[in-house]
This record gives structure tokens, sequence and C-alpha cells, in this order.
């Protein structure tokens, strides 16, 4: 009718359209924090800038690293949705675990506070404000802390509970090791670099050395040369160690010491590496160094050999390098043989390279040790699909085989029904 009032139709823009907006301000905010750390760091001597940036690369280069494997975690997850893996089963999660997007939500939070951070700590130190500066890596890591321990019904807390629980789980194997025990701490090994870096970095800031070069020096508290950075290398390798022990306790199987003694092969590897701070130049060259080569050498091959038999249950045998119960996601790769191939080459030489990451005496170079520690990530990451997969399948293979054997047989049935002649 004339005259009538059309009611207010509210115009919400397309999914597709805030995509690209969020796209847009992400790509506008990181060229801000570049432009701005770049002037920073150009502001300074050309002396004090390597050394500045080595000790504000520990400080923010591990939670880079923990963003980037969250990020990879959504897309786990996100394949396998897509796939017929139930992961939720596979690790015993609830009906309201996290999707693909709210871990993807939750990496893009972790990637807009971290060189937030990093470039006001840039911007403050080079402009004079030295205790502005210092403060910067503090209160991060501090609101992280908070958030990941916060008792309130916020940021996912059940989820929270449940990472928190099953670290707890790892430090202490005293239970019967479960899936998400062992694969959080197989995780946990590709990233102990991440949590050296993490022990260096809170101990300059209880000895408040933030923004100081006093770290620098070989025989400070934190310095380069400390005990305390093999001893965290080496603890997601110990836990793992132990977790074996406890599996061969309740189960008996002889596969679990082989497991033991692979984790194990990573301890003289770090700890070889960590002897050449404290002995003499000369004994270090002849008898330490060929020591620490060996080691590294059967550390590599052992992992590279246990993944492809044992976590992938992979057959190098066969000519295409199937699974022995194929499932839709490996048969997304059926004939694809480079797919294979790919994963298996990279996977033995970054499981060599890692090595790299895990001796003391080659971090000269951070930004390399950087790109080997994404690497090795990344490495994680592929390694990720095939190990959830194979555990997926051997839990349908069970249940097929306990269906089957309650199903009566064909002859049972006809024993027991009743015949008139």
């Amino acid at each position: 009718m004339k005259g009538a009032a059309l009611p207010a139709v509210a115009i919400m823009p397309s999914p597709l359209f805030l995509w690209r907006f969020k796209a847009i301000l992400f790509l506008l905010w990181g060229l801000c924090c570049c432009k701005i750390g770049w002037d920073s760091v150009m502001r300074m001597s050309a002396d004090l800038r390597d050394l500045f940036l080595y000790e504000a690369f520990l400080y923010y280069n591990p939670l880079l690293l923990v963003a980037l494997m969250i990020w990879l975690w959504g897309v786990n997850l996100w394949v396998f949705a897509q796939s017929s893996v139930n992961y939720a089963k596979v690790f015993d999660l609830s009906q309201a675990h996290l999707s693909h997007r709210e871990i993807w939500r939750c990496a893009t939070w972790l990637t807009l506070i971290v060189p937030t951070s990093m470039t006001a700590y840039l911007y403050l130190y080079s402009h004079g404000e030295v205790s502005l500066a210092a403060s910067q890596p503090v209160l991060l890591y501090a609101i992280l802390l908070m958030i990941l321990f916060s008792p309130f019904d916020m940021f996912y807390i059940s989820s929270r509970f449940y990472f928190l629980r099953t670290v707890w789980r790892i430090i202490l194997p005293l239970q019967a090791i479960t899936f998400p025990d062992f694969f959080l701490a197989d995780i946990f090994t590709s990233m102990s670099k991440v949590f050296s870096d993490l022990e260096r970095s809170v101990c300059r800031m209880v000895n408040r050395q933030v923004a100081t070069i006093a770290w620098f020096e070989a025989d400070s508290i934190c310095g380069s040369h400390s005990i305390a950075i093999p001893l965290v290398l080496v603890f997601p390798y110990l836990c793992r160690f132990f977790q074996c022990l406890r599996q061969y306790k309740d189960t008996k199987e002889k596969t679990c010491l082989l497991n033991a003694l692979k984790y194990s092969t990573a301890v003289p590897v770090i700890f070889l590496s960590a002897l050449k701070y404290h002995v003499f130049p000369e004994q270090w060259v002849s008898f330490y160094r060929p020591l620490w080569l060996i080691s590294s050498v059967i550390n590599s091959l052992y992992s590279f050999y246990w993944d492809i038999k044992r976590d992938w249950d992979l057959s190098i045998l066969t000519r295409i390098f199937m699974f022995k119960n194929p499932s839709i996601w490996t048969n997304l790769l059926y004939g694809r043989n480079w797919v294979f191939y790919w994963v298996l080459g990279s996977n033995l030489v970054l499981r060599c390279t890692w090595t790299y990451k895990l001796s003391a005496h080659l971090r000269h170079n951070y930004l390399t040790v950087f790109t080997i520690a994404a690497l090795e990530i990344l490495r994680r990451w592929q390694w990720v699909f095939f190990r959830v997969e194979n555990e997926w399948n051997k839990m349908t293979a069970k249940q097929n085989l306990e269906m089957s054997s309650d199903m009566p047989s064909e002859g049972d049935r006809l024993l027991d029904s009743n015949h008139t002649v």
C-alpha cells in the first residue's frame, strides 16, 4: 500500500568481503611494523646493531615459532575434517573441542601481538627509552602466561586445561600413556630449541638483563655457555624416553624399548656439542667433534627409520609406499608417487639438519638457526598427517575385528537354529 512504512533491512557485507577487508588490514599492519622496525634499527650504530638484533630475536623468535606451529596445526585439522580421519576420536576430544577456524583465530591473535611488541621494543630502544623497551617482552610474556593459566571461563578454558593436563602427564608419566600424551611429547621434541630460547629469555628477565648486552658475556648467568641450555634441549627427549619405559611396563612390548633407545640417541648429540665450551680446542677437534658427528648420524638415521616404519607404518619395500590400511586421505595420494618420495626425502634431509639446532656450538648465525627451526616445524607438520591417520587406521581395524568376532559365524547360526524335517 502507498504510504506504508517499509521495514528497515540491515545490509550485511558478504563473508568474502569481510575476509578480504581483514586481509588488507593485516597486510597494512605488517607493512607498518616492518617500516617502523627497519627505521628503528637503522638509527643504531653498526657495532651495536647486530648484538641488539640478536637479543631482540631471542625474546620473540620462540613465540613466532609457536605461532607457526598453531597455524599448521589448524591446517592439519582442516585436512582431517575433509577426510575420513576422525581426529576427535583419536585424541579423545569432547564435543566442544576447537575447530580449525578457532585454532586459526588463536594463531592470528598471536601473530598480531608478538610482532607488535617487537616493533615497540625496537622503536623505544632506538629512541633512548631503554626502561620502557625492556618492559615490552616482560609484559608480553606475562600476558600470555595469564591467558594460558587463567581459571576464568574465557579464552577456551576447556581446551587450555586439556592442554595443561596433557603437559603435566608428559612431565610426570606416572599413569598409562595415551595417544595424546606421546603425540604432544613428540611435537615438543621438535620445539626443544623454542624451549631453550624461552629459558634464556626468562632468565634475562628475572636477572634484569633485558635491553642490555651483559647476557652476551660467556661467564654471565644467562650467557651462551650456560649449562641450562643443553639441559632444556634434552628435557623433551627425556620425557619421551620415560614415556616409552612406562609403556613397556604396561604392555611388555619390546618395540617400546627400541623407541626409548631412539630418544636416548639425542642425549650425546646435545651434550657432546655443549662440551666445546668447556674443553680445550685441540681436544674438541681431535676427540669430541668426531664423537659428535657419529652420534648425529646415528640419531638422524634411527629417527628417520622410525618415522617411516613405525610412526607412519609405511613399507619402504613396496613400489608406491602405500599404507597397509588405506583410507580416503591415502587414496587421494594414490598413484602420486612424487608425494611419498617428497615426504621421505624431505624427512631424511630435515632429520639431518635438525642436528644443527640441537648443537649449542652452532648458534652463531641466528637467522640460519631460526630457518632450520621453522623447517623442523614444517617437517613435524607433514609428519602429523601420516601419524594421525596411521592411528585412526589401527582404531578402525581393531573395531572391525571386534565386530567380526562378536558376530556368530554361518555354521554357528545353522547349529543354533531349529530345523523341522
